[in-house]
């Protein structure tokens, strides 16, 4: 009997670009354009700078190229450098059922490895789609989700990163196998890096996984091999997480005849994925209601157990630093509530410390709802009730603006690239990449994509 690693492998070694749907190849590109555009957002970030520092001390040969810096280095570390600049921000697109995710950061493994093979458009948007595909489908595949027992989500992406480098690297069925196995037989990801006080782990977690799919392709191009059983063998995925129970059909059932890539929502904020809905509806009840921030006296979020629990813990009160605050629920509440929108400025170091957005932390309260639970994760309701002198106000929603419910029309996709990347890019470099993106079908090497997406201001 095959494996899921052979039926993933069979899976991305057959799909061609004909073979996808117009609608998946068309949200392939407009994903790509929204994670360029988080990419060049996160720029002067502290910790990609940081990053950028390390790989620039590493150095290697000049393989693929670094977003925003135009420069080149070598394969893993140019995948690792260009997920963490799409995460940065935690502004990228956001896939939760049974577990979370961020497709997105998988792209640069299509990307670069796409760039150092010489690919053309057609084939990198095949490798996006795959990403996509696989990794949503190991979203759905573990009840309640290995999020839930402790662990975080890259411990899904390390499977599904090997198996696109090795599509873009060329690699045999047998080698992609190995890749998974390298993969994800090594780089398991505990949920602390995304509970409690927050470090620059929270936004990097995902693209070291990425970066270990590349070199785990990279690794088995050469002959090395990895365990072919690691999802369903001993002591592999399956039962070393064994509190989950695994519907193992979900991840290889119907594989190139369906596509989920539609299913997956964009970000219209900066922030962790179970803010949106709490956000959303502070605006549209102060928005609605006429509410002057000035006159707010309570405002009570009810929300999911977890959100309460991980989003508003006595850290996120008192939020000093980026990750702190763009998981901080009662941070992003008043943010909303003072200026009518949360935007990426709105978690720079200048503007942490606004203080009329504190003076407000202290009037929100947030609480579990039992109810808003037995909804999840099909529905992620949140209630924000504000009191004010005219009396209380109350807003549900269930559908966070970006969502496939809600979806970002093409103007507001393209407002949002160039909101992310006016800072660094001309306006005509910006043309030049939304034409090139949408278009991208018909470029012939890849690699002069990746050389449009270089700061030229």
């Amino acid at each position: 009997m095959e494996t899921i690693s052979q039926r993933w492998a069979k899976f991305a070694l057959k799909l061609k670009y004909d073979s996808i749907p117009p609608e998946a190849i068309k949200e392939a590109k407009r994903f790509l354009l929204d994670s360029v555009g988080c990419a060049f957002s996160a720029l002067n970030n502290k910790d990609t700078q940081a990053a950028y520092d390390y790989i620039r001390d590493l150095g290697g040969k000049e393989q693929a190229t670094i977003i925003g810096w135009g420069e080149k280095t070598n394969l893993p570390l140019a995948t690792l450098m260009n997920s963490l600049l799409i995460r940065a921000l935690d502004y990228n697109d956001i896939y939760w059922e049974q577990d979370p995710s961020h497709p997105s950061d998988i792209s640069p493994a299509v990307l670069n490895t796409g760039e150092f093979m010489k690919k053309n458009g057609k084939e990198v948007l095949v490798g996006i789609v795959i990403a996509y595909e696989l990794e949503m489908r190991l979203c759905l595949a573990a009840f309640p989700g290995v999020r839930e027992i402790g662990w975080h989500h890259a411990t899904l992406t390390q499977f599904v990163s090997p198996v696109v480098a090795g599509k873009m690297l060329g690699l045999s069925e047998k080698e992609i196998v190995a890749a998974i196995g390298i993969s994800g037989s090594s780089h398991l990801t505990l949920g602390g890096v995304v509970a409690g006080h927050l470090t620059n782990m929270k936004n990097a977690a995902d693209s070291f996984a990425v970066e270990a799919g590349v070199r785990a392709a990279l690794l088995a191009s050469k002959g090395y091999t990895g365990p072919v059983e690691v999802f369903e063998g001993k002591e592999g995925l399956f039962e070393v997480l064994d509190k989950v129970k695994w519907n193992k059909d979900v991840l290889t059932k119907g594989l190139g005849e369906e596509f989920l890539i539609n299913q997956c929502g964009y970000k219209a904020f900066p922030t962790e994925a179970l803010t949106h809905q709490p956000i959303t509806a502070a605006l549209e009840v102060m928005k609605e209601s006429n509410l002057d921030p000035k006159e707010v006296k309570e405002i009570l979020v009810e929300t999911t157990t977890r959100g309460a629990d991980i989003l508003s813990d006595p850290s996120k009160y008192k939020p000093t630093t980026k990750e702190t605050a763009d998981h901080s629920l009662p941070y992003c509440i008043a943010v909303a509530v003072a200026k009518g929108n949360v935007l990426p400025s709105d978690f720079e170091d200048d503007t942490l410390r606004d203080p009329f957005v504190w003076s407000l932390l202290d009037k929100i309260k947030v609480v579990a709802n039992p109810e808003i639970d037995n909804l999840f994760p099909k529905v992620k309701r949140a209630i924000v009730t504000i009191k004010t002198p005219r009396g209380e106000f109350k807003k549900q929603e269930d559908f966070a603006k970006g969502q496939p419910e809600r979806p970002l029309s093409e103007e507001e996709l393209v407002s949002k690239f160039k909101a992310n990347s006016e800072k660094k890019m001309s306006p005509s470099r910006m043309e030049d990449i939304i034409k090139a993106t949408q278009e991208l079908e018909n470029i012939h090497e890849v690699g002069e994509y990746m050389k449009l997406l270089a700061s030229d201001k």
